[in-house]
């Protein structure tokens, strides 16, 4: 099973099935721009600006510019202490409900975002890990790093790509990285301690935060392009199938955001049991320029692709109930279709996604 030569944006069936943010995504950013219409895209935009999922979320942002009380939460987590998702997610997710960047809320955000990347050690950077940390030195150390990957991403994802403190942050971060990937660590990263196994505390592997600011720095992928091949040699490697723990300072955490190999899981066929975090993790290498240099990577979207009838709408058998992911770290991503009932909003994510994938990729685009 081959990668297409082409794909099909089945752009009338989305306006008629999909919800706006996907209707506006895929005209704005999947279809050619011949195939945009300047008067349709304004008013979709406008729509997508009072589309009230997305206005919801930005009520919720308090005068300090953070969401839920916390910085990177994805949603509620007990392992965590969480209870909502975080202002990392929440920002992401209203860029992916197609929000522009320059609007009030991003800004606001981006006063704390830009503190986390100057390495500030005010404790008001660690939010909700603040109080534990007093008496931690190690979780203070793990959150500030953390906090600092997840800035990165967001003001990625937020279109400052010629911030100089982003684009210094992001070298740092992808020398931590490339560093760790040399290393000996990288061959047995793993650790034990206080009778768990845990993630070697001297091991730099890349994040999910670290992969997604990448993606949306295409200037920075040219300058390090021998790392950038790196990292998919890296993600072409299974990845281990032992049970550990992250250890920071004094606590003990599921691997939430840590990639130790190919997170994809897939079979022999292409066959994913996780097709939401798989169009994710597809989009992400698309934007990398990784989809062919990763086997599994190949092999999935081609399966994908496989499954999308004539019109390009994705139509696998069987397709009884929406896709859902047990991943929460793409809660900002996935679904950007809305409440309903209709058979169709089962298929309208992930061909949007299918179709944006195929726009990264260079294919041409026929829109239906």
């Amino acid at each position: 099973m081959e990668l297409p030569s082409s794909h099909r944006l089945p752009l009338s069936w989305l306006d008629e099935a999909a919800s706006l943010p996907i209707q506006y995504r895929a005209l704005a950013e999947a279809a050619p721009e011949s195939a945009r219409d300047p008067e349709r895209l304004a008013a979709l935009r406008q729509a997508v600006i009072e589309y009230k999922p997305a206005t919801a979320i930005a009520r919720r942002q308090k005068a300090d510019g953070l969401w839920g009380g916390s910085l990177f939460a994805p949603g509620p987590l007990k392992a965590f202490g969480w209870k909502e998702a975080g202002t990392v997610t929440q920002y992401r997710r209203l860029l992916e409900l197609g929000w522009p960047p320059d609007m009030r809320h991003f800004k606001l955000a981006d006063r704390f975002l830009f503190r986390l990347l100057s390495r500030d050690e005010s404790p008001q950077l660690l939010v909700e890990f603040h109080r534990a940390a007093k008496t931690d030195a190690g979780l203070a150390a793990w959150v500030r790093n953390m906090g600092r990957e997840a800035a990165a991403a967001a003001l990625a994802r937020g279109g400052h790509v010629d911030d100089p403190r982003l684009r210094g942050t992001a070298h740092r971060i992808t020398s931590d990285i490339s560093q760790y990937l040399r290393s000996e660590v990288a061959q047995k990263p793993f650790k034990k301690a206080h009778g768990k196994t845990v993630l070697d505390p001297a091991a730099y592997p890349p994040t999910i935060f670290a992969v997604e600011m990448l993606a949306f720095l295409p200037a920075l992928q040219r300058e390090r392009a021998g790392f950038i091949e790196r990292l998919g040699h890296y993600f072409s490697t299974a990845a281990p199938r032992r049970a550990f723990f992250v250890l920071a300072g004094k606590r003990f955490f599921p691997p939430l955001f840590e990639l130790l190999g190919d997170p994809l899981h897939a079979d022999a066929q292409g066959h994913v049991r996780d097709v939401p975090f798989a169009v994710y993790w597809l989009e992400l290498l698309a934007r990398l320029g990784l989809v062919r240099q990763v086997p599994s990577a190949t092999k999935v979207l081609a399966r994908l692709y496989s499954e999308c009838d004539e019109a390009g709408i994705w139509s696998p058998k069987a397709l009884r109930r929406s896709p859902k992911s047990t991943n929460p770290v793409l809660s900002h991503y996935f679904p950007l279709e809305g409440p309903g009932k209709s058979p169709a909003q089962r298929q309208t994510d992930v061909t949007f996604r299918l179709a944006l994938i195929a726009r990264h990729l260079g294919l041409p685009i026929e829109v239906a």
